[in-house]
């Protein structure tokens, strides 16, 4: 492999090229960990490349955020700084490019009163509604990327040294986001195409509802009438395109919101509020949970279902193939954002604009007229397996195999 500061330098040029694809003139805004410090830098170095007049960065210190958690006063998590919040929403409203980086400690807030992560994330999430809202409209461009670092890299590797755990989680990484290849940027418009495909086949199909078969899972979800279909790329509102997350296998939609009944097991952990919700199982009557189950993290879970009317219901509904690169890793990766691409998946909570004709500019009343929910939660979690089948449904009736065994049917 290459010498990581030479494997590093490529990926910068691949998030800032790919990821959010810098324009002239345009300002970035970058979040990230202190730990992730020589990538961000690479990543602001080729950003000013790419012509960003300007690169802010957001560090993040777990640290930090764990001391808050532990002595801070309660109210301080009903809070969020508005300035904060102001910051991203003035940011976004310039068309400015958003790089989240990515590098999570799954046990970060283990042992925390769930009270406090719960209110937190509220308090956050209202906060940054307005920026959820542009983000979910595409109105600029953004994406969601990963770095490693060790408490990370211990997680997913606990048997291997602090040293070689980092280095076998990038290495892990840069397989995932094709940085291996010869040419990643067009490998990643090869991929964007392939994705395409799916998504044309689905459209023309335009199923009125999918049903969920495998063990621990009977599950129906109704679709909204002018529900869409969407890929790996992303264009903004000036029409630029852009790779919201990397890496990325899915292809996804949204629910209507009041049309799921059934129940649905999660098949992955799911790594949320700083804590591992696993074995977890969800009932639905018409689109609204009734019934959480959970083997660990249950009350951190249901702090999650909580959060507002909205995040009763779901918001998105993704198909990824088992055999997909990420799953077939064999990793298990305690991150969504790589998790969910090797497998099957729906969010808790709200639903992207895009995905109904003419979301992007519809008001928060005419898409929830559309069926699409809104919250100020959007959780990913993992239901897919080699053993999951779906069937889509058509208006008459008709029934045709979407996925068998795991595996693409169509």
């Amino acid at each position: 492999m290459e010498a990581l500061e030479q494997q590093l330098e490529k990926y910068a040029e691949l998030i800032v090229k790919v990821g959010v694809n810098v324009q002239q003139g345009q300002q970035v805004l970058i979040t990230g960990m202190i730990e992730s410090a020589p990538l961000i830098r690479l990543v602001a170095s080729k950003a000013y490349d790419a012509g960003a007049s300007e690169v802010f960065v957001d560090w993040v210190d777990e640290a930090l955020s764990r001391l808050k958690y532990e002595k801070a006063p309660d109210d301080a998590f009903t809070r969020y700084p508005e300035w904060e919040a102001a910051k991203k929403i003035t940011l976004a409203e310039q068309g400015a490019a958003f790089i989240s980086i990515k590098s999570p400690n799954p046990d970060l807030l283990k042992g925390i009163d769930p009270k406090r992560i719960g209110n937190a994330m509220q308090a956050s999430g209202k906060a940054l509604d307005p920026f959820r809202r542009y983000v979910q409209a595409n109105k600029m461009s953004w994406t969601v990327v990963a770095a490693a670092t060790q408490d990370w890299a211990a997680k997913v590797f606990p048997q291997a040294s602090p040293e070689e755990a980092v280095d076998r989680l990038w290495a892990a990484i840069f397989e995932a986001v094709r940085l291996n290849v010869p040419d990643p940027v067009q490998a990643w418009q090869e991929h964007d195409e392939t994705l395409r495909r799916k998504v044309d086949i689905l459209n023309a199909k335009h199923f009125h509802k999918l049903r969920y078969t495998a063990p621990g899972t009977d599950l129906t979800i109704e679709l909204p009438e002018k529900h869409v279909w969407v890929g790996a790329g992303s264009k903004d509102e000036r029409g630029v395109p852009f790779m919201a997350n990397m890496p990325t296998e899915e292809v996804f939609t949204v629910p209507l919101k009041q049309g799921v009944n059934g129940y649905v097991s999660s098949t992955k952990p799911l790594n949320y509020g700083g804590n591992v919700i696993n074995n977890f199982k969800l009932t639905f009557e018409n689109g609204r949970i009734v019934k959480v189950e959970a083997e660990e993290g249950g009350e951190i879970l249901q702090q999650l279902v909580d959060t507002d009317e909205g995040s009763h219901y779901l918001g998105e509904v993704a198909l990824v193939p088992h055999e997909s690169p990420i799953s077939q890793s064999d990793i298990l990766f305690y991150n969504t954002l790589f998790d969910e691409n090797a497998s099957n998946h729906l969010a808790i909570g709200s639903g992207y604009a895009f995905n109904v004709e003419g979301g992007e500019t519809m008001s928060p009343e005419a898409l929830e007229q559309s069926g699409v929910n809104s919250s100020i939660a959007h959780v990913d979690f993992m239901i897919g397996s080699a053993v999951m089948d779906i069937d889509g449904i058509h208006r008459d009736g008709s029934v045709e195999p979407v996925f068998r065994q795991g595996g693409w049917a169509i």
